[in-house]
């Protein structure tokens, strides 16, 4: 028997026996993971769709990529054609909690393992998981901060929201504020806030620069901003510095970006709440896919990543210059 042939039948039978280092599982026919955004016009949602696209290409995934552009009839679009194009594992930010539960349920019906990140989907769709950080914790959080800071001060709060009807910008403002509360009545037996005016600022720091503007001339008594993320409050912050208002405090309800933590390190942006994208689309894509390779996954309607409230205190455990958001 020449060398040749040896060689061949040792590699058949350590094949047989299950011995032999296989090729990777995704090598002749990866799993296609689809990633449907319902906007890509603010850095947290391109940074979760690049971490999202990241993290399923490291696991072996072919990766489709969807930007609804903010318009919910082509995001259902954007999910149908997924579907169509095979993807096993769907990754969605919904533009809205009741509108995509049809599509959603009709993916779920085809196969495909559908995790929900970010934005609510009403819960009786049928997905694995909702994965975002936890709006009441994360804003009680901020809320006692912002009394430990402010003392019992009258709070003269001009709210900048991302979108009207949005259920996540209202979770987020309700938390903070309800965190306000609590910590007033706890300190001081007595609450004292008023919303002196609400701006709408489409998540976008253009969109808080405008808000911020109309809110400034229509309200003369500021004397603290709550944005519903960081990059409405970045722009908000540079229309304070336009119309030279001093003695208004930054309080964001969420995000963490890395230009607010910079700002917060040098006194000058107040607190933030921590909604990692980075860290809420790894943890989708690996749910996603463990449940596509046929793998146990339990998990509850909601996985929330850990609350923490961003200030000068603890800032630099979180503040990194190269990231991406």
């Amino acid at each position: 028997m020449s060398r040749l042939m040896q060689k061949l039948l040792c590699v058949a039978a350590f094949a047989t026996a299950g011995i032999l280092a296989a090729a990777p599982a995704f090598a002749a026919d990866k799993i296609k993971v689809g990633i449907s955004m319902k906007v890509l016009n603010a850095p947290y949602f391109a940074a979760a769709m690049e971490s999202a696209k990241a993290r399923a290409t490291e696991l072996g995934a072919d990766v489709i990529v969807a930007d609804a552009q903010g318009k919910m009839g082509k995001q259902i679009s954007d999910v149908e054609d997924l579907v169509t194009r095979g993807v096993k594992v769907l990754l969605i930010d919904p533009a809205d909690p009741e509108a995509l539960v049809g599509a959603v349920n009709a993916a779920s019906a085809a196969g495909v393992k559908v995790v929900v990140f970010d934005s609510t989907l009403n819960e009786k769709a049928n997905y694995l998981t909702l994965v975002q950080s936890s709006n009441s914790q994360n804003g009680a959080l901020v809320g006692r901060w912002v009394v430990d800071n402010m003392g019992d001060k009258p709070l003269k709060i001009a709210l900048i929201s991302g979108e009207k009807g949005n259920p996540v910008g209202r979770e987020r403002r309700d938390g903070v504020l309800s965190g306000i509360v609590e910590a007033q009545l706890e300190k001081t037996g007595k609450s004292n806030l008023q919303i002196v005016g609400q701006g709408w600022g489409n998540w976008s720091d253009e969109g808080g620069l405008k808000a911020m503007e109309d809110l400034l001339v229509a309200n003369k008594d500021i004397n603290m901003v709550l944005s519903e993320n960081d990059s409405m409050l970045l722009g908000a912050r540079r229309a304070i510095q336009s119309a030279n208002r001093d003695g208004i405090t930054l309080v964001a309800a969420a995000d963490g970006q890395k230009e607010a933590l910079a700002l917060i390190k040098q006194g000058k942006y107040g607190v933030t709440a921590l909604n990692d994208p980075a860290l809420v689309a790894r943890t989708a894509v690996d749910i996603g896919m463990k449940a596509a390779k046929g793998q146990a996954v339990n998990v509850p309607k909601v996985s929330y990543t850990p609350p923490v409230a961003i200030s000068k205190s603890n800032v630099d455990k979180y503040y990194n210059p190269k990231a991406i958001f």
